[in-house]
């Protein structure tokens, strides 16, 4: 009979203990999402794929940004998710061969069209250089060829330190390691997605 108890106590804690720790990992996964929150999702995957970009790249830009809100607008007069100039969502539409107009800058689709045209065309110059596309996304990339041309900083991602803007580096910072949260978090879930869209796509820094 004791024998009998022993094993039902045994049983009891290792149910206890799973029970416990299924709805710590359920709960800590709930709590990520809502720390790194996915809105927008389908519109971001679509462009995304369009200008050979990762999703979880343009996501975290955008929650750095301007934390998912379409009518963010900066001290400095850029306006929407991804707080894009007027002045340079006007040489991107003219890219992109579409209408512009300043108001259209806080629709969702229209912003993130261009903001990822832009990444796209920055990740083409720079290489791939996630550091370089980051820095010059945020500072602009005339001041990022200066930067690279009078040594004031080489480019790595092993010296963020030495970019001259602190805003500039700080956003490379943060960039770079929401980034890095997204994919962890998000990853396996959306992964058929992810790689059915983007098969011929090499992920940027993954």
């Amino acid at each position: 009979m004791i024998i009998r108890f022993t094993a039902f106590k045994r049983f009891f804690l290792i149910i206890t203990i799973s029970l416990i720790l299924i709805f710590l990992f359920v709960n800590v996964n709930f709590f990520l999402k809502f720390l790194y929150p996915f809105p927008y999702r389908d519109i971001i995957y679509r462009y995304s794929k369009q200008f050979d970009l990762d999703p979880f790249l343009v996501v975290s830009v955008i929650k750095v940004e301007s934390r998912f809100n379409p009518y963010a607008e900066s001290q400095q007069g850029a306006l929407g998710l991804m707080q894009i100039m007027p002045e340079t969502a006007l040489w991107v539409a003219k890219n992109l061969n579409v209408g512009y107009s300043k108001e259209k800058l806080f629709e969702p689709e229209y912003n993130i069209m261009l903001g990822c045209w832009y990444l796209s065309n920055l990740h083409s110059e720079f290489k791939g250089n996630l550091a370089l596309v980051l820095a010059s996304y945020n500072g602009g990339r005339g001041n990022v060829r200066e930067w690279l041309r009078t040594g004031q900083w080489d480019g790595n991602i092993d010296s963020l330190e030495d970019i001259p803007f602190s805003e500039t580096r700080d956003f490379v910072k943060k960039v770079l390691k929401i980034y890095d949260r997204y994919k962890k978090i998000y990853y396996d879930r959306y992964k058929k997605i992810y790689n059915e869209e983007r098969e011929r796509v090499v992920l940027i820094g993954g």
